[in-house]
Protein backbone atom coordinates (compact mmCIF):
# COMPACT_ATOMS: atom_id res chain seq x y z
CA UNK A 1 0.00 0.00 0.00
CA UNK A 2 2.82 2.30 0.98
CA UNK A 3 4.22 1.64 -2.65
CA UNK A 4 0.90 2.79 -4.33
CA UNK A 5 0.83 6.03 -1.84
CA UNK A 6 4.21 7.01 -2.37
CA UNK A 7 3.58 6.63 -6.53
CA UNK A 8 0.48 8.41 -6.03
CA UNK A 9 1.69 11.37 -4.45
CA UNK A 10 4.83 11.55 -6.96
CA UNK A 11 3.15 11.15 -10.49
CA UNK A 12 -0.17 9.63 -10.19
CA UNK A 13 -0.15 9.23 -13.73
CA UNK A 14 2.32 6.45 -13.33
CA UNK A 15 0.00 4.03 -11.48
CA UNK A 16 -0.43 1.35 -13.79
CA UNK A 17 -2.85 -1.64 -13.21
CA UNK A 18 -0.22 -3.60 -11.50
CA UNK A 19 -0.19 -1.15 -8.82
CA UNK A 20 -3.69 -2.63 -8.33
CA UNK A 21 -3.14 -6.02 -8.78
CA UNK A 22 -0.55 -5.77 -6.19
CA UNK A 23 -3.02 -4.01 -3.96
CA UNK A 24 -5.47 -6.60 -4.67
CA UNK A 25 -2.96 -9.58 -3.41
CA UNK A 26 -2.23 -7.83 -0.35
CA UNK A 27 -6.13 -8.38 0.44
CA UNK A 28 -7.28 -4.84 -0.69
CA UNK A 29 -10.97 -5.13 -2.29
CA UNK A 30 -11.98 -2.21 -4.68
CA UNK A 31 -13.68 -0.55 -2.38
CA UNK A 32 -10.42 -0.45 -0.04
CA UNK A 33 -8.02 1.07 -2.73
CA UNK A 34 -10.93 3.87 -3.71
CA UNK A 35 -10.89 4.37 0.25
CA UNK A 36 -6.50 4.11 0.13
CA UNK A 37 -6.66 6.77 -2.88
CA UNK A 38 -9.37 9.18 -1.76
CA UNK A 39 -7.45 9.04 1.59
CA UNK A 40 -4.05 10.13 -0.21
CA UNK A 41 -5.37 12.19 -2.39
CA UNK A 42 -7.04 14.61 -0.23
CA UNK A 43 -4.23 14.34 2.31
CA UNK A 44 -2.20 15.34 -0.74
CA UNK A 45 -4.56 18.28 -1.76
CA UNK A 46 -4.50 20.07 1.50
CA UNK A 47 -0.88 19.88 2.69
CA UNK A 48 -0.06 21.71 -1.18
CA UNK A 49 -3.07 24.03 0.17
CA UNK A 50 -1.25 24.83 3.80
CA UNK A 51 2.03 24.66 1.94
CA UNK A 52 1.33 27.51 -0.74
CA UNK A 53 -0.70 29.46 2.49
CA UNK A 54 1.89 29.42 4.59
CA UNK A 55 -0.12 27.63 7.36
CA UNK A 56 2.23 26.39 10.13
CA UNK A 57 4.92 28.09 9.51
CA UNK A 58 6.45 30.46 12.14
Amino acid sequence: MLDYVAQLTRDATQITPEFHARLRDAGFDDQAILQITLIASWFNYINRVADALGVGRD
